[in-house]
């Protein structure tokens, strides 16, 4: 029999469709049958085999296929499996992994936008993206999850976010779409900018104590083109301090038309967040914008504080957060211009906040209510946290020199004897909380240089500072309390030997570090600088380059709200990263480190370092049309996750330290003259010890 030609082929195993066995299954399978039947041998046999070569190339083609929808990669599941090694979790004590309220969802793959230019890190060099211009959203994820305030104590921390409403969320969802469309019908015209980042809804956003969001506003039209292209990346110095305005007024842009007065941004629903009401970021901007020049945005700014703002008001605001963002905002931007206005403003709310110092123990509540006069803990307890009751007196010190009102100082040099003397100490580390009936500490055991403890050793040695160095127990107190994380909180990663601070929990090392602790390399500088013991400078270098490869480390070259360290030789990961704890929330630690390194060793690779990061908060938070955002994910490039929400720090601390860390000029707020609060606003030191 002769093999059968192509038309012959194809003739006896294709069926017509519309053939007589169409409408008639059973006949249809007993035709189907019949002509198998009819084929011979070979032609059965390369029937099978061409069967037999589609199932193999869908097998092979499988995996990619699933890896893609899956988002997961090799080093994801190689760091989750270091991470269960390495967590040393107290007995009794719940992983966050085991939470499921506290999981992330895993990546979701999808096109990135990537930087027009990417800066090299040693020569300042622009390099080709490595990636597709793609500008696509993908949907937001639904889930929240709980995360730690800045500096909070818990009340700051528990209460849910009631900004976040149904509203608000279904605006976002609204935006974002109508940005998708306006982006695909362009993205063939335009060339998306380095500036520019991928920008998503996201319900997960930080829970404060908001009470109010505002109307979202009409989001605006397609971007201009001509916003779109890229511009040369800055290499010199004066280049860097216009990025720095540059980043400043795109901030401002999005305060001012969605937020004008109100605490802060959210940039992505382009509405507000309030917290106590008190324009939170406005006036933790002032003393940013007069620094960088910024001299229409600052009279904008003034003539809303002289016109609007009021602390006649019946609102609980906490006493920590109120003292450094608002106090010391306008403290600091009295001594700068000169202004009385803003000493008048000071004065009027440091005597509203006096009433949550009428305790038992002297130590502080948490809460005031500047209207009517009263003060209360938070609801669930009777603690204040450290890090709130001890980290106020730069600012009520100031105001008393100011005033000539002694009550101000009295109330928080009281609480700093208190703490000073209390049992509970191990080597001059201090508990996380005290309570304000007993005075005494509470959760012994538990110590740490992150939330809730952090600016405590920052104040020691900054009151020390600022009272022209005459107040010994400041001095005592901060000198162990180094000696005591050195002793019981340095440790050393296994693969790099990066020197990292960890937490201690009744005698139980956790390899945990919050990025709050990147305070810590500026501070031990500072104390170098002012004549303390050497060593401390060494630790500082060490801290500085591990809080630096927190950035490098990352996929978007931003550092997560916290990390843990190996301690294991035997691999090659130094830093693991928990899903619920790769948030990044603008911070400024690790710039203003950078800034103190600077200053004092005058080493660019300080300015090289902030460099990269600031480029990499415009790659991946800056919101087209004005603002950035926190984001969920910095080990996920392709979906970081924007949170909609822009802290007023980010302006206040943040790019104030940029501009600072890129400035020539050592007297621009000179070390020997200023100390910078917990908030980077800055008070003068005395010129002599206080009366």
């Amino acid at each position: 029999m002769y093999p059968p030609s192509r038309k012959d082929f194809i003739s006896l195993t294709l069926s017509d469709p519309h053939g007589p066995s169409y409408n008639n299954g059973k006949h249809r399978r007993q035709s189907c049958w019949r002509k198998w039947k009819q084929l011979s041998r070979l032609q059965r046999s390369l029937v099978l085999f061409l069967l037999a070569l589609l199932l193999i190339f869908g097998l092979l083609t499988y995996p990619s296929v699933t890896q893609q929808w899956r988002g997961w990669s090799d080093r994801e599941d190689l760091l989750e499996l270091n991470d269960r090694d390495v967590t040393d979790l107290p007995r009794g004590v719940k992983s966050i992994l085991d939470d499921a309220a506290g999981k992330a969802p895993p990546p979701a793959a999808g096109p990135h936008v990537r930087p027009a230019v990417e800066p090299d890190a040693a020569a300042g060099a622009v390099v080709e993206p490595k990636g597709p211009n793609v500008p696509i959203l993908p949907k937001p994820p639904i889930k929240k999850k709980n995360s730690p305030n800045k500096r909070g104590p818990p009340s700051l921390q528990k209460d849910g976010n009631t900004s976040d409403t149904v509203r608000a969320e279904k605006q976002v969802q609204e935006v974002v779409q109508e940005e998708v469309a306006g982006e695909e019908e362009d993205k063939d015209k335009k060339i998306v900018s380095w500036r520019g980042a991928m920008i998503e809804a996201d319900q997960a956003t930080e829970p404060p104590p908001s009470a109010i969001v505002g109307d979202a506003a009409p989001p605006p039209g397609p971007a201009n083109p001509a916003d779109t292209v890229p511009p040369e990346v800055p290499t010199g110095t004066v280049d860097r301090l216009e990025a720095v305005c540059d980043a400043f007024r795109h901030a401002w842009k999005g305060y001012k038309d969605y937020a004008w007065g109100h605490d802060e941004l959210r940039p992505i629903s382009r509405s507000f967040g309030e917290w106590f009401g008190l324009g939170l970021t406005l006036i933790d901007s002032l003393d940013t914008m007069w620094i960088l020049g910024l001299k229409e945005e600052f009279a904008e700014a003034r003539d809303w504080v002289e016109k609007e703002l009021s602390f006649d008001k019946n609102v609980d605001v906490n006493l920590f957060e109120t003292t450094i963002r608002v106090l010391g905002g306008l403290l600091s931007t009295f001594h700068l211009t000169g202004d009385r206005l803003f000493l008048e403003k000071a004065k009027d709310l440091g005597s509203r906040l006096m009433p949550a110092f009428k305790t038992p123990s002297k130590i502080p509540f948490s809460d005031v209510n500047i209207g009517k006069g009263t003060a209360h803990p938070p609801r669930w307890t009777s603690d204040s946290t450290l890090a709130e009751v001890t980290s106020i007196q730069l600012e009520f010190r100031e105001l008393s020199r100011l005033t000539q009102d002694p009550q101000y100082q009295e109330v928080v040099n009281e609480v700093m004897k208190l703490v000073h003397k209390l049992p509970g100490k191990q080597d001059g580390l201090v508990p996380m909380f005290i309570n304000t009936n007993t005075g005494q500490f509470t959760h012994k055991g538990v110590f740490t240089l992150g939330a809730r403890a952090d600016s405590y050793y920052e104040y020691l040695l900054k009151q020390w500072i600022q009272g022209g160095k005459t107040e010994d127990d400041l001095l005592e107190d901060y000198l162990q309390a180094v000696d005591g994380v050195r002793k019981h909180l340095v440790r050393q990663t296994g693969p790099s030997k990066l020197t990292f601070v960890g937490e201690l929990s009744h005698s139980r090392f956790n390899p945990k570090m919050d990025h709050l602790v990147c305070f810590l390399p500026g501070t031990l500088a500072l104390g170098a600088h002012n004549g303390l013991p050497g060593d401390h400078m060494d630790l500082a270098v060490q801290l500085m380059e591990t809080c630096h490869q927190m950035y490098k480390q990352m996929e978007t070259g931003l550092s997560p709200e916290i990390v843990h360290f190996n301690l294991q030789a035997n691999d090659g990961n130094d830093v693991v990263v928990k899903p619920a704890d790769r948030h990044n929330l603008l911070r400024p630690e690790t710039v203003e480190s950078l800034f103190y390194m600077y200053r004092f060793t005058k080493d660019t690779k300080y300015r090289d370092w902030g460099w990269e990061i600031l480029q990499s908060f415009n790659n991946y938070t800056k919101v087209p049309g004005g603002g950035y955002t926190s984001i969920n994910n910095v080990r996920d490039p392709l979906n970081p996750g924007p949170r909609d929400k822009m802290e007023s720090f980010f302006l206040g601390e943040t790019l104030k330290y940029f501009y600072l860390l890129f400035s020539d000029d050592p007297e621009l707020l000179s070390l020997d003259k200023y100390v910078f609060n917990t908030e980077a606003h800055v008070l003068p030191i005395w010129p002599s010890a206080p009366k």
